[in-house]
C-alpha cells in the first residue's frame, strides 16, 4: 500500500503498532484518515486478518464513510472487519449471547418514544405526579445512569435512590424487568448488557479477546463511561488499541460523553 499521500506525522501514527496509542490532533488534521490507513497497514503490511480488527465510531454515517474509505484501500477485505458504531457492535455481541441476560436473540431495540411510553405507565402505577416527574425526565435520568455503567442495583444502594420521591431504584428495576418481559432493550442497554455478559462469563470474554487483537476508536473524546468500561474490559491485557480524538471537538456531553476519558 502507498503511504506517500500522508504527511510525516500521519505516517508515523500509521506505522506505530503494538501497545496503546492516542492520536491527539485538531479538526481537519486527518485523524480518521490515519485510522483507515492504519487498518489497511495492519492488514496488508503486518498480515493481520481483518476479522481480528475492531473499529468503532459514533454515528452510522461516520461508520459508512470509514467503510467506503477502507474499501477503496483494501477492497472486499473491508467487509470482514468488526466495523460500526459502539451500539451496532454491542448489538452484534448481544444477539450472539442474548440468553445470558434473559433475552432472545431476536430482541427489539426500542426508540426513545417507546421508552417514554413505558416509563409513563410506571410513573402512573407508582401514583406519581406526571406533571412534576415527566417520562422525559425519568428517561433522561435512567439513560444517564446507564451511560455511567450503573444498573438499578447500584441506584438502590446509593443516595440517588431517594430521587423520584424515593422510588428511583424501584422504577428503574421495574423498567428493566418490563423490557426483559417484552424481549426489548433500549440503546444504552446494548453496552450495559455486554458488560454483564463479559463480567459474568470469562469464557465468552476470553474468546472475544482471542478473536479481536487490535482495537481502533474514532472520536474518542465522545466516549461515555460505559463505553470506556466496555473497551477497557475487552482490550486487556494486550493493549493493542489506537484512539484518535480532540477534546475541543467533544459534542456529546449532553448524552453522557466524558471528555476526561481522552
Amino acid at each position: 500500500m502507498d503511504l506517500s499521500s500522508l504527511n510525516n506525522k500521519q505516517r508515523e501514527a500509521v506505522v506505530n503498532i503494538g501497545g496503546p496509542m492516542l492520536v491527539f490532533a485538531g479538526a481537519g488534521s486527518g485523524k480518521t484518515r490515519v485510522l483507515t490507513y492504519k487498518i489497511a497497514y495492519l492488514i496488508e503490511k503486518i498480515g493481520l486478518p481483518p476479522e481480528n480488527i475492531l473499529a468503532v465510531t459514533f454515528t452510522n454515517k461516520a461508520a459508512r464513510e470509514m467503510g467506503y474509505r477502507l474499501e477503496s484501500l483494501i477492497g472486499s477485505q473491508a467487509n470482514s472487519l468488526w466495523l460500526g458504531t459502539f451500539h451496532s457492535i454491542a448489538a452484534r455481541v448481544l444477539r450472539q449471547n442474548a440468553e445470558i441476560v434473559d433475552l432472545n436473540s431476536n430482541f427489539t431495540i426500542i426508540n426513545p418514544d417507546d421508552q417514554k411510553r413505558l416509563l409513563k405507565e410506571l410513573i402512573n402505577f407508582e401514583k406519581l405526579d406526571e406533571k412534576k416527574i415527566t417520562p422525559q425526565f425519568v428517561s433522561h435520568l435512567i439513560n444517564s445512569w446507564k451511560d455511567k455503567g450503573l444498573t438499578y442495583k447500584d441506584i438502590m444502594n446509593n443516595e440517588q435512590n431517594y430521587l423520584l420521591e424515593g422510588k428511583a431504584g424501584k422504577i428503574f428495576k421495574d423498567y428493566q424487568e418490563r423490557l426483559i418481559n417484552l424481549n426489548c432493550v433500549d440503546f444504552a442497554d446494548l453496552i450495559l448488557h455486554n458488560l454483564t455478559i463479559f463480567k459474568q462469563n470469562s469464557n465468552i470474554l476470553e474468546s472475544f479477546k482471542k478473536q479481536i487483537t487490535f482495537f481502533l476508536v474514532d472520536e474518542y473524546q465522545d466516549t461515555n463511561t460505559a463505553q470506556y468500561l466496555w473497551l477497557k474490559i475487552l482490550v486487556k491485557p494486550e493493549n493493542n488499541i489506537c484512539c484518535v480524538g480532540d477534546d475541543d471537538q467533544s459534542i456529546y456531553g449532553w448524552r453522557g460523553a466524558e471528555v476526561g476519558n481522552i
